[in-house]
């Protein structure tokens, strides 16, 4: 085998050795948050309504904004919410 092929087939290894370590990496993370959630709900507290607050969090406040308009107008034309008041 060329050294060229020697130095690919050592990289593509190397690759996939580095991706099988972060996916291992990322499962134990993954167990990690499943176990602080299942703590959180033997405590009391709605998951559902935890994974939602995360999910804000990660938005900035511009993004959040827009995205309740949006959802307030199809709740609102759903009949699930009160339409505002006219001033």
């Amino acid at each position: 085998m060329s050294d060229a092929h020697s130095i690919a087939r050592d990289q593509l290894k190397s690759f996939v050795e580095r991706i099988e370590r972060l996916e291992e990496e990322k499962k134990t993370i993954a167990d990690d948050i499943s176990d602080v959630y299942a703590e959180a709900k033997g405590t009391g507290f709605d998951t559902k309504a935890l994974k939602r607050i995360i999910a804000l969090r990660k938005k900035d406040e511009q993004e959040r904004m827009e995205e309740e308009a949006v959802l307030d107008t199809y709740m609102i034309a759903l009949g699930m919410l009160a339409a505002p008041e006219d001033e």
